[in-house]
């Protein structure tokens, strides 16, 4: 068991720059807290691990080869399924990894890359959940105008878009926070190298940096996030002047799932990235984090599955083949 130096994770004075050593690498503290717990931990993360993989890999699978889910909202689906396991990829391996051999050192470019991954793939599911927000809005609003306005090329540019606009802003983000000099303590106490734990070693005035974090999650948080919730205003609208209770019933049912899913995912990042520095707790960021890159992938496909019959039906040819 690896003996951690827990005094350090407490706030300590930042030396002088004048005695500055620089890091190379850190140490990711994740639950090494509760030391009782590692191999609890170890196998409930690797069978979310599995879970996750699994179910949404068999949703992408189905959305591919199913002829009947041929239709933008499962392509987009499918997209969203490839996308939930890359993110789930790059943070819960290291930490399985951690648990197993007790050596939680990460080195600084190992550090940079995973915090990158995150944002990029963070930033993707932003743009991908206004996407399918707008996908159900012109289904539902503009039924008519349909199939001609989400046609085979306009879904592929929207979800090529969702995948490459954030990687030039979240590149340059990562590279300005690990230009900033590391001195000190070298503890992160989280489970993967986020942005405020990062931050909190760093030495030197973070005042910009904080600034550039705060602008970019509004960009690319609280943007797609309110474009969501006019799409649903007008969705909701247009559902209650339905006169058929069977026609609200299904357009609703449709919604939820991906209401559910944008209110567990958007939920968790607003409150981690966009409330006061001095409200943060590396516990509450902890628990913040395991929702949007563990819960929501995990629960995605049940949302996405048990509340419709044509993934239902789609599974069960897939399993009978």
């Amino acid at each position: 068991m690896l003996n951690l130096p827990f005094p350090q994770m407490k706030h300590q004075e930042k030396p002088p720059e004048d005695n500055l050593t620089e890091l190379i690498e850190f140490v990711l503290l994740d639950f090494a807290d509760v030391p009782h717990l590692q191999w609890l931990l170890f196998g409930l993360f690797l069978v979310i691990y599995i879970i996750i993989v699994m179910s949404n890999g068999i949703i992408f699978l189905i959305t591919k080869l199913d002829p009947s889910l041929q239709t933008p909202m499962y392509f987009f689906l499918g997209n969203f399924s490839f996308l939930e396991i890359c993110y789930v990829s790059v943070t819960l391996p290291r930490m399985l990894m951690n648990l197993w051999t007790q050596r939680r050192t990460i080195s600084l470019v190992a550090c940079a890359t995973q915090m990158c991954c995150i944002l990029v793939l963070g930033t993707t599911e932003c743009f991908l959940l206004a996407v399918m927000a707008y996908d159900r809005y012109m289904a539902i609003c503009n039924p008519l105008h349909y199939p001609l306005m989400m046609n085979q090329k306009t879904c592929i540019q929207l979800a090529a878009g969702s995948w490459i606009s954030g990687i030039p802003v979240q590149i340059g983000q990562t590279v300005q926070i690990f230009s900033l000099p590391f001195c000190g303590s070298n503890l992160i106490d989280h489970f993967f190298c986020d942005i405020p734990p990062v931050l909190k070693l760093a030495c030197g005035n973070t005042f910009v940096n904080e600034m550039m974090v705060y602008i970019v999650a509004v960009l690319i948080v609280t943007v797609p996030f309110l474009l969501i919730l006019i799409s649903y205003g007008k969705i909701i609208s247009t559902i209650l002047k339905l006169h058929s209770a069977t026609s609200r019933a299904k357009a609703f049912s449709t919604c939820s799932s991906h209401l559910t899913v944008v209110v567990l995912f958007f939920g968790s990042a607003i409150i981690t990235y966009l409330r006061p520095k001095a409200s943060h707790s590396a516990r509450i960021d902890k628990v913040l984090s395991l929702f949007y890159t563990v819960v929501t992938p995990m629960f995605n496909p049940l949302i996405y599955s048990l509340r419709n019959k044509e993934v239902i039906t789609a599974l069960r040819k897939l399993l009978c083949k």
